[in-house]
């Protein structure tokens, strides 16, 4: 099983940087990074829960992208991890370490990354269904929290079990090789007492997913 989730994961992250590499082709970079800019912005806003960012708040942008959320925080107090980072830089003109030199980017797997300091934001924005283990990134996600701190998850959840199910059968979304639903997610985010849900925001329904916004804060 292990080595069979490992495969779907290697593949996944291979179809991901594939993917960039299509969508950005057309795109002008300066264009780009202020609609990019424009658009988290406004999620920002969509997801307020009466929290107000500070320059001392410790941030992570988990599965960052190559222009994700920290393009717009307090950057000397920012990291950004993805284990496509490298690739990114090397492969798509629309990013580099230098655009961003405030920033602590981290390539590596968030299965990987160890911090001894805890967290006061984590964002994992379209991020966990990439990870390789659905279970122990939730547990740690939580466990870089501060006490007091945040997590914001946005995520596609599967609308119907059956579908779940084929999915996680059948290749019909190599890119993700999480399929979970929405109830999978609260049950494990919710299961240890640690994290209590304070919003939550349906951002699109689709026929299979719908995308969704939780915003969940650490107790203990």
């Amino acid at each position: 099983m292990q080595i069979l989730e490992s495969l779907k994961w290697g593949l996944a992250q291979k179809l991901e940087l594939i993917w960039w590499k299509r969508y950005l082709k057309k795109q002008n970079i300066e264009n780009y990074h202020e609609w990019k800019k424009r658009y988290w912005s406004v999620f920002l806003d969509e997801i307020s829960w009466g929290y107000t960012i500070k320059k001392s708040d410790r941030i992570l942008d988990a599965g960052c992208g190559p222009a994700g959320i920290f393009t717009i925080l307090p950057q000397k107090q920012t990291t950004a991890l993805d284990p496509l980072l490298e690739k990114y830089e090397s492969d798509l003109p629309h990013f580099n370490y230098e655009m961003y030199p405030d920033v602590n980017f981290i390539p590596m797997p968030f299965e990987q990354y160890s911090e001894d300091k805890k967290y006061n934001l984590i964002y994992c924005l379209n991020a966990i269904n990439h990870f390789k283990d659905f279970q122990f990134s939730i547990f740690k996600l939580q466990e870089l929290l501060v006490p007091g701190g945040f997590l914001v998850l946005s995520i596609d959840v599967h609308r119907f079990e059956f579908m779940k199910q084929l999915f996680r059968l059948l290749p019909g979304d190599a890119l993700h090789p999480q399929q979970h639903s929405r109830k999978d997610y609260l049950d494990l985010l919710l299961s240890d007492g640690k994290l209590r849900l304070i919003k939550t925001l349906i951002k699109d329904k689709g026929k299979v997913f719908n995308y969704e916004i939780l915003v969940l804060e650490r107790l203990s």
